[in-house]
């Protein structure tokens, strides 16, 4: 008989991400709790890919990851500091943003508890850069 393992509610997620031009894209996210360290491999799609809906897609996959996962809250940590500031400030953001936002949104209000702050993701973020280069991406 297997043990549960048994899963933490809360966690550090740091995140990289990265799209092609045709919207294919992966996000890792080294997931840090009081019991466990992980680290995911996420793909995802995003129609016209931009730095910016390229960011917004990568969270909200890594967030309904984490939340099939059983975890309630995260504190995010991304690189693009716009994304940040559009988030915690709820400033309104141009049309080409407006559905990825509310994907988000949605997403990140699944959760109980959380929080996204700008930080160093770059190791991440080249990994996902080096796998789409290399049309991996799932």
């Amino acid at each position: 008989m297997q043990a549960a393992q048994r899963v933490d509610s809360v966690v550090e997620a740091t995140v990289g991400y990265a799209a092609g031009e045709r919207g294919a894209g992966l996000a890792y996210a080294r997931v840090v709790g009081s019991t466990s360290r992980r680290l995911l491999r996420i793909a995802f799609r995003v129609s016209a890919p931009t730095e910016r809906t390229t960011g917004y897609a990568a969270l909200t996959a890594v967030c309904r990851a984490l939340a099939r996962r059983g975890i309630r809250g995260v504190s995010f940590v991304v690189g693009d500091a716009e994304l940040v500031e559009e988030i915690g400030s709820g400033r309104s953001v141009g049309e080409r943003l407006v559905l990825p936002y509310v994907r988000l949104r949605c997403a990140l209000n699944s959760l109980a508890k959380f929080s996204v702050v700008h930080g160093a993701t770059e190791e991440l973020t080249q990994r996902a850069n080096a796998e789409v280069a290399l049309n991996i991406a799932a």
